[in-house]
């Protein structure tokens, strides 16, 4: 006879067992790595990222090690070898790792201010500048960010081809990679560039936005410039917003309490919440791998573009 004593007892046996379960993926990953790409200076990333870190430990009972990586390139091999559990990638960075074959699976990305979940990327030139219009600055020098970003490379190659433009290094006079947003943005202020490729969400949030608010970006007295100092002259087709992705090799109880630690924690803890985005975003939004599909085939576009260059 089936009692309420031998339901109860089989409850609290099925409540151990997956209690056990819960506790069976911290023995074997009592620490995770977490790794970002820096868009600004070391020190900038850490302020920024290290809150919310300390948040992921406590919610997760393990140790969580924030890990600023070099570059893209960094992070998915990071991942290859199993040495990063849980990275914040850009939309491009992120299709690469699935095409070359990365055990990586999306589980969210940012929700912006205005509720949706995409940036652009842009042509950033001085508005003290003659340059409009792509087409002025044939012969004058790109600056770029890195192969794998989407805003700083990719997107920009696809926008340029559609132009018309199908060999960038030989429309311009020179392409730099300048290694991150920050650093293109500052290329362009000081001349070295005279245009540069960047990320843009809205007026109050980009990278230009946010080295404006910091006072980094200097006229040639020294004075500090300001909005009004840029233009942009060229903004792409809204890009969805780069995941954050966990192991696909990770316990199913792990990849649940990762994604779960990020969805609270605009409500648990708003301060860390806050000075990751800069107060900028709403929160985390449900993602899928699958999200990015567009972003592989657009990979394997500039990807084809680059070998009818080599041939």
């Amino acid at each position: 006879m089936i009692t309420r004593r031998l339901i109860l007892a089989g409850a609290a046996a099925l409540a151990f067992t997956s209690s056990a379960f819960a506790e069976d993926w911290k023995t074997k990953y009592p620490e995770l790595t977490f790794a970002v790409v820096p868009a600004e200076n070391a020190s900038g990333v850490t302020e920024r990222w290290a809150p919310f870190v300390s948040y992921l430990s406590k919610e997760l009972g393990v140790k969580v090690t924030l890990r600023i990586a070099n570059d893209y390139a960094a992070v998915i091999e990071g991942q290859r070898a199993g040495n990063i559990h849980i990275a914040s990638y850009g939309s491009a960075s992120f299709a690469r790792a699935r095409l070359t074959g990365v055990k990586t699976d999306a589980f969210a990305n940012d929700i912006n201010a205005d509720g949706s979940t995409g940036y652009y990327s842009v042509f950033f030139v001085k508005a003290s500048s003659a340059y409009k219009k792509v087409d002025d600055l044939k012969g004058k020098n790109l600056g770029l960010v890195d192969p794998n970003s989407t805003s700083g490379n990719n997107v920009p190659r696809f926008e340029l081809d559609k132009m018309g433009i199908h060999d960038a290094e030989g429309y311009f006079g020179k392409v730099v990679f300048t290694g991150s947003h920050e650093n293109a943005m500052l290329a362009l202020s000081q001349g070295t560039v005279d245009v540069a490729a960047n990320q843009w969400t809205s007026e109050d949030d980009s990278t230009l936005a946010q080295m404006l608010t910091k006072g980094m970006l200097k006229n040639t007295d020294g004075s500090a410039m300001k909005k009004d100092d840029f233009r942009i002259i060229h903004k792409s087709a809204p890009i969805i917003n780069g995941p954050y992705a966990y192991n696909a090799d990770l316990p199913e109880e792990a990849k649940a309490a990762i994604a779960k630690a990020f969805f609270d924690a605009p409500a648990k803890d708003k301060a860390a919440f806050d000075r990751l985005s800069d107060g900028q975003k709403k929160g985390f939004h449900p993602a899928t791998t699958k999200d990015w599909d567009g972003t592989i085939e657009l990979i394997k576009f500039v990807d084809a573009l680059r070998k009818k260059k080599a041939s």
